[in-house]
């Protein structure tokens, strides 16, 4: 068999393979399993519990990776496990696709506190984006509750929450730091 008859077979599959159609996600599908999630992280995925983080506007590729996380039991949470176990890639995605398209929650922090973590947030910038808003994996910080993000930076401090970048980031920022940060992400 020539060269040239291979290659053109394996265009013929390529070109076929590339036609089929890519399943999108369901936004209406993600809408309605969404309310199971609307008790901890509140209705369009706007929390008023600091201790549960707003979905509205995350980043649906980060959205995705926590759930499979939780899913798999690589990040462990005792209400989160359950809630993921028994979701289906397309809920997974279905799910992220709702919750990027709210409208992004604005919850505010100490003003004095905000300006302190404004100077700070350069170092989170690369990553979560000039505005916060979250780069593809990395999460939307901004509007998100201060108390929140804060206790998240504990755990990545302590090891209770695993990320080698952020463990090598926060580990030398202080607990003042961690609520100037979070002060100045939830004003945004």
């Amino acid at each position: 068999m020539s060269s040239l008859y291979q290659s053109l077979i394996l265009s013929f599959f390529l070109s076929a393979l590339l036609a089929l159609p890519v399943s999108a996600a369901d936004v209406a599908a993600g809408e309605q399993k969404a309310a199971t999630c609307a008790g901890c992280h509140g209705p369009k995925g706007v929390s008023n519990n600091v201790q549960w983080p707003n979905l509205a506007a995350q980043q649906s590729a980060y959205t995705v990776n926590q759930l499979k996380a939780f899913k798999s039991g690589s990040r462990v949470n005792p209400m989160m496990q359950p809630m993921a176990a028994n979701l289906t890639d397309d809920d997974i995605n279905n799910l992220a696709a709702y919750f990027s398209g709210q409208q992004p929650a604005k919850v505010g922090g100490d003003p004095a506190l905000a300006k302190a973590g404004e100077a700070k947030a350069a170092m989170c910038q690369g990553c979560h984006g000039a505005a916060a808003a979250g780069n593809g994996q990395f999460p939307r910080l901004a509007g998100q509750h201060p108390d929140y993000i804060a206790q998240q930076l504990k755990a990545f401090k302590d090891g209770s929450r695993k990320s080698g970048p952020m463990q090598a980031i926060v580990a030398n920022l202080s607990e003042d730091d961690f609520k100037a940060l979070a002060a100045y992400f939830g004003s945004l």
